[in-house]
């Protein structure tokens, strides 16, 4: 340094080493350059004074440069702009679908979640978290989607994760789309670790649990969406258990086959088994048809049979009240029934027959004349 530095001022208005700072040093006078109090000096409630930090910091830092460094006031404009960016960096802007986490020395804080500007204290003080809780996220299992140089979408079997044993033993091709979404920030952060794979692991254990509760036929073709609804309840139950703080949206079955190196026995059990419908189809069918014609016939006879009770029941009723009244009359007058009943009788037994009654009063002798011819023509004559 010239010497003509040492009549220069000091950055503060005095020059160095001059008498008037040190009159000022034996007077005790607390304010700072600007006429504000210095640091140690202010008073009760009085904030400390900016600028003399700021200068406290330039002298420290031209003590600790080689060389006996003067500063300028370029160095405490530096160090003025370093700090407006170090407090600046603790605005965030949190769009609407999003949540932001603060965390203070790396503990949950608060979750802002109105849309809007918004402040923290800068690292490592604070740190803000901003995650978009509305967007519907997308996890494949079994499949990685794939795209080729010319841009055309396709897929990839993943076989260790869609290859799945049902409760009838077989084995199924299986694959399937979850869509999720973040339903607590605070929750997807800290709760749970490698969030992405843990959904992922449960979600695999999931289906793999419905898949072997059920046979594979059904799964392959009418329930799928069963399935899938099933596995979706599964899945949101065990993520509320870790409070995961994810939301289940939808469980889809993009593709449910058998195995290919089990294709052509499946077939195979499956023309048998339509086969076996068939047959039991028609042997319904034909059951379908004798049953009424049977039912039908069984109804006619027991409406015979009922009506030939009704008719014989009531004919002997009749037999009994006819007796029973005959009998009343015997018991009235007894000679007069015997021949009554006789003669009823004689009547029902000899009324058709071809008979000649002769009478022995006709007399003696000769034996009289009969018309034969005639009694052929007609039976029923007496005399």
């Amino acid at each position: 340094m010239s010497k003509g530095d040492d009549d220069k001022k000091n950055p503060w208005g005095s020059k160095n080493g001059s008498r008037g700072g040190e009159k000022d040093r034996r007077r005790g006078d607390d304010r700072g350059p600007w006429g504000g109090s210095r640091p140690g000096g202010h008073s009760g409630n009085e904030p400390p004074d900016i600028d003399e930090m700021l200068r406290r910091a330039q002298d420290n830092f031209r003590n600790v440069m080689p060389g006996g460094f003067s500063g300028t006031p370029v160095i405490g404009l530096a160090l003025v702009a370093i700090l407006a960016l170090w407090m600046a960096s603790g605005f965030y802007v949190v769009n609407p679908g999003e949540h932001a986490v603060i965390q203070r020395f790396g503990a949950w804080s608060h979750t802002k979640a109105d849309p809007g500007l918004g402040y923290h204290f800068p690292a490592p003080i604070e740190t803000a978290s901003i995650l978009n809780v509305e967007e519907i996220r997308k996890m494949n299992i079994g499949f990685m989607e794939s795209f080729s140089r010319n841009g055309n979408a396709g897929s990839r079997d993943v076989p260790e994760e869609s290859l799945m044993l049902t409760s009838d033993r077989n084995i199924v091709d299986l694959d399937l789309v979850i869509q999720w979404n973040i339903k607590s920030a605070e929750d997807y952060l800290f709760e749970i670790n490698d969030q992405e794979n843990t959904i992922k692991k449960v979600a695999e254990s999931a289906i793999r649990e419905v898949v072997g509760q059920n046979d594979m036929f059904p799964i392959i073709t009418t329930a799928r969406d069963a399935v899938a609804d099933r596995a979706k309840n599964i899945i949101q139950h065990n993520l509320d258990e870790y409070n995961s703080g994810v939301n289940i949206t939808q469980v889809l079955i993009e593709k449910a086959e058998v195995h290919p190196g089990v294709q052509t026995a499946f077939q195979d059990v499956q023309s048998a088994k339509q086969n076996a419908e068939d047959k039991q189809n028609r042997a319904t069918e034909y059951r379908n048809k004798i049953i009424p014609d049977a039912r039908g016939k069984a109804y006619q006879m027991k409406q015979e049979a009922e009506g030939y009770k009704q008719s014989t029941v009531a004919r002997a009723t009749g037999d009994a009240d006819r007796f029973n009244a005959v009998y009343e009359a015997y018991l009235s007058g007894k000679d007069v029934t015997k021949e009554r009943i006789y003669l009823e009788t004689m009547e029902s037994v000899l009324g058709n027959a071809q008979k000649i009654i002769l009478d022995g009063k006709a007399g003696q002798g000769a034996v009289p004349y009969l018309p034969l011819g005639e009694l052929k023509r007609t039976p029923n004559v007496q005399q």
